[in-house]
């Protein structure tokens, strides 16, 4: 029985020995294309370290005695499985046999103590069926044999994460017949690298499509940078189309220690063509080679480095058949690209353009008209919806614009900088909002839309998933489409659109004694959208709009400057200070349970301490309502101060947290999320933000307290990935995203079951 096969020694049929990633490495390797050497610690390797160590009884033990129902007990036996294995030493013959193949991988490759990558590989990953990549466990720039051996156990060690756990438990398979291989593989310090389909990615046409970045693939993989854009005719080789975009950022391994990190692009590379002619034709070679040898289409990874190309990953291209956006019929010829920004809504939609420089002016915006404005504003949402896009100056990918026009299914571009500037009034443009390119003229013809007030012809089936997928809903307007998706409930209710589109200051309904209005207004709005969802849960978030949003209402004149409102004077910080505002929140709410509309949750703001909750806690049974008796009540997880003391808000009692990804992430890198010149910089995945996450989740599930996710996080395939292994309870998307992370959730999910069921078969 062999412990550790090269690749040269692997095949696609060997998925029971090295797991689906070893497997495919192997495959490649063998049909002579160039992948970065290395090897793989075989699935009877980590059987035998389980064997002679003698901790396979010690765990089987903890699983036996376990109640899998019980949320806190799971977590808590997960951790305990995996601080053993974590913590066991290797024997000595099975450490000696890796780290002589990682000498030998050194010596190799002509570099002592190399850098390697250090993979889990399991058996249902990177199969034509549905495609697992990107969900084991992961880690960059491991050195030397120490290292080596630490890294390899924590791979084990995944192996026992608490839903893979509830998964074996809940089908009767075996723990201890199910294994895990990993790969140790030689890291490519790339100068340029990204991705290349072999086909269309949605439409399957004979498009080769190439983008590439400066520095490591993680910018080009991650959405941190625009890359450049290449489309190849696979037959004749010649390049279609080509967009050489301004690349600001770069990812680069630190020389001493290994880190990756995030540094600027030089002046003279911003805008540069990344790839020559050269390279280009001979990444299209190599992807015509790779989709004939699995005679399929691929997605693939790929790096250069001191100009020799290296595929780093190759794997089923799946989101294919898709039909193109209903109506749109793009225009053959020449394009005019007119001003870029931020793809913030895909699709592309053509009209006349009406610039908008104040509120008195929405009236201007017909029917298929293009709205372009510095910022949108909630008050601009009656306009929006008449538009056909949207165009902005400022903003990124989680401004009011961009959240608003997904929800309405707009396209819409965000951050030109000078699109109320440069674009003539009335003229016609046509914007792609999933490139973020405004061009001239009318290259698409775009149905009128349908109206969100229309009751939907059919609802969407979706897979079933335990870890529930929910939609975000900001207007009342949208509630019947955003039911359309099957979501399991509301994750996020905004208050900010239902209110403030009165055009009156909420203060001042309570000023002049008319609170009774105020509260009729949130009752209307609200039950739109709880009767749409009913019985599922909604998850109502008491007011959170900077104050910058209430100067321009009726009593809006008092609100105080501030130099940066997102930083400023909202959330419950303020609620808090003018109580009155939130009193009537929860007297809509007392009203509407006591209508039968009990799976109306409240969901908290900003909260940065568990005074806030309490206080809040206060007002609510003022109001009349029992929190976490009669309604369940939550916070939202939005700074570093409520991730770092979580465990302070448990023990002050509460139901739910969810994570406000779009503030977490602005709190956490010190970048206003509204600021088009740091836009690039902005990114869900950075490390810092997903240990914040990370560490509340496990808190709360020890807890029993529930999570979720609202933010734009959640509409992110790999964020959601992460999230669900880690044992989220339900995940909230935009409407738009809800089925693509239905679908990414049931694929983490079954994920696990087959890799339990593959190693059944084999036994």
């Amino acid at each position: 029985m062999e412990y550790v096969e090269f690749f040269e020694e692997l095949k696609k049929e060997d998925v029971d020995i090295a797991g689906g990633k070893g497997a495919n490495l192997g495959e490649l390797t063998q049909a002579g294309i160039p992948v970065p050497p290395g090897f793989v610690i075989t699935s009877a390797t980590y059987q035998k370290f389980m064997d002679e160590t003698g901790i396979t009884q010690e765990i089987m033990d903890i699983l036996d005695a376990l109640d899998v129902n019980n949320n806190k007990e799971l977590q808590e036996s997960a951790l305990k499985i995996k601080k053993i294995i974590k913590e066991t030493e290797i024997p000595g013959e099975i450490s000696s046999l890796i780290v002589e193949a990682y000498n030998a991988l050194c010596h190799r490759i002509g570099k002592e103590n190399a850098f390697v990558a250090v993979r889990s590989s399991a058996t249902a990953e990177d199969l034509p069926e549905a495609s697992f990549a990107g969900q084991q466990d992961t880690y960059l720039n491991v050195k030397g044999p120490e290292d080596l051996i630490k890294y390899v156990r924590k791979c084990w060690a995944s192996l026992f994460g608490a839903r893979a756990i509830f998964y074996r438990e809940e089908n009767d398979f075996d723990h201890s017949k199910v294994y895990i291989a990993v790969v140790v593989q030689e890291m490519v310090d790339a100068e340029k690298a990204g991705v290349m389909f072999t086909v269309h990615p949605s439409t399957g046409e004979e498009k080769i499509l190439i983008e590439a970045a400066w520095g490591l693939g993680e910018a080009v993989v991650s959405g941190t940078v625009t890359p450049d854009t290449y489309w190849v005719n696979k037959n004749g080789g010649e390049v279609l189309e080509q967009q050489i975009s301004e690349k600001k950022i770069m990812f680069q391994k630190k020389s001493e220690n290994g880190q990756t990190v995030q540094v600027p692009v030089p002046e003279d590379l911003k805008n540069k063509q990344v790839l020559d002619s050269n390279e280009i034709a001979q990444l299209v070679e190599l992807g015509k080679k790779i989709q004939e040898h699995y005679q399929f289409p691929q997605d693939t990874e790929w790096a250069i480095e001191d100009g020799k190309i290296f595929m780093l990953q190759s794997r089923p291209v799946t989101t294919l058949d898709m039909s193109t956006a209903k109506g749109e019929t793009v225009q053959e010829g020449e394009r005019t690209v007119i001003t870029k920004g931020l793809g913030a809504s895909p699709g592309m939609a053509a009209g006349n353009v009406k610039i908008i420089n104040t509120t008195d002016e929405l009236d201007k915006v017909q029917e298929g008209d293009i709205l372009v404005t510095v910022m949108t504003t909630p008050d601009m949402v009656p306009a929006m919806k008449r538009a056909n896009g949207i165009i902005t100056d400022e903003g990124g990918v989680t401004c009011h614009a961009a959240i608003v026009s997904r929800e309405l299914g707009i396209p819409c571009v965000v951050g030109t900088r000078d699109a109320t500037s440069i674009l003539p009034e009335n003229s016609q443009v046509t914007l792609d909002g999933n490139k973020g390119i405004v061009w001239e003229g009318k290259l698409v013809e775009t149905e009128k839309k349908q109206e969100t007030t229309e009751e939907p012809a059919v609802v969407i089936k979706a897979p079933l998933t335990v870890t529930e997928v929910k939609v975000n809903v900001s207007m009342s307007e949208a509630a019947k489409k955003a039911a359309a998706t099957g979501a399991d409930g509301v994750g996020l209710l905004r208050t900010e659109h239902m209110m403030l589109t009165t055009g009156v200051h909420p203060k001042k309904y309570i000023n002049e004694g008319n609170e009774a209005e105020l509260v009729r207004v949130l009752v209307e709005n609200i039950l739109k959208v709880a009767d749409s969802f009913y019985p599922k849960p909604v998850w109502y978030r008491t007011l959170d709009a900077p104050t910058d949003e209430f100067q321009s209402l009726d009593g809006g004149e008092g609100e105080p400057y501030e130099h940066n409102p997102m930083l400023g004077w909202r959330g419950i910080r303020r609620e808090l200070d003018e109580p009155e505002i939130l009193l009537a929140e929860f007297k809509a709410v007392k009203k509407l349970h006591e209508q039968g509309y009990t799976n109306i949750g409240i969901m908290l703001p900003l909260v940065q301490h568990p005074d806030e909750l309490k206080e809040a806690k206060k007002i609510a049974r003022k109001a009349g309502l029992k929190p976490q008796k009669d309604i369940e009540f939550g916070i939202m997880v939005e700074t570093p101060a409520a991730a770092m003391t979580i465990e302070d808000f448990i023990a002050e009692g509460l139901d739910f947290v969810s994570f406000g990804t779009n503030d977490l992430t602005q709190y956490t890198l010190a970048i206003d999320r509204n600021n088009e010149q740091v836009a690039d910089l902005y990114t869900e995945s950075h490390p810092a933000v997903l240990k914040l996450i990370e560490r509340v989740i496990i808190e709360c599930n020890k807890a029993g307290v529930k999570t979720s996710i609202c933010g734009q996080a959640g509409s992110i395939p790999t964020i959601v990935e992460k999230l669900v292994e880690l044992g989220i309870t339900s995940v909230s998307a935009n409407t738009d995203a809800v089925a693509t992370v239905r679908e990414t959730v049931a694929r983490v999910e079954k994920k696990l079951l087959l890799k339990a069921a593959r190693k059944m078969m084999q036994e």
